[in-house]
């Protein structure tokens, strides 16, 4: 698969238009979805998918495959987006930037939603969390909070919210990797 994103990529830097669609066709539901986790606006959140898309047809050069799959890139790109249109309009106050600081050999969110492009393992996998796990990834991933805001907001100390995380992303990784052999072995 990131063999066809990176052809397409590649015929993008050419100005080929066919390519942008397809590129297009294939990701906008997954980055709007994403998006929309994000910010709770559907406008906003469409808005972002063209910003995201301009970005990848006017700037051509920003993506470098020797940094990791075409998707996590998109996906990247698309929550510093999200990131700076919530900032942008007010909408979110805390530094959003806390999470990125998280030291753990978990697997970003970015490459829980790779594994399943839609998405759609991701969110059933989710719902397997206990409660405040899956609040609190909500909070951490979807709404942007920072780990101290979620800690304030929760009244838990920091430390919990950290493990909650730390502990919700092995259960999630295990989850998908569990769901993914099984969905390999009933297509081959």
């Amino acid at each position: 698969m990131s063999e066809q994103d990176y052809e397409l990529y590649r015929r993008i830097q050419q100005s080929d238009k066919r390519a942008l669609e397809l590129l297009y066709e294939r990701y906008e539901k997954l980055l709007f979805s994403f998006a929309f986790r994000m910010t709770g606006r559907r406008d906003l959140s469409e808005e972002i998918v063209q910003e995201v898309f301009i970005k990848v047809w006017t700037k051509p050069d920003l993506y470098d495959e020797s940094k990791g799959k075409f998707s996590s890139w998109l996906l990247t790109v698309t929550r510093n987006s999200s990131i700076d249109h919530m900032r942008r309009k007010n909408e979110q106050t805390e530094a959003l930037t806390e999470r990125d600081g998280l030291q753990s050999q978990e697997p970003a969110i970015e490459d829980l939603v790779q594994w399943k492009e839609e998405g759609t393992e991701l969110r059933k996998a989710i719902t397997h969390l206990a409660d405040n796990q899956r609040e609190i990834i909500e909070l951490f991933y979807f709404k942007g909070l920072s780990q101290q805001a979620i800690s304030n907001e929760q009244k838990i100390p920091l430390g919990t919210v950290k493990g909650r995380i730390r502990l919700a992303l092995k259960h999630l990784k295990t989850h998908l990797l569990k769901k993914g052999g099984e969905s390999d072995e009933g297509t081959a």
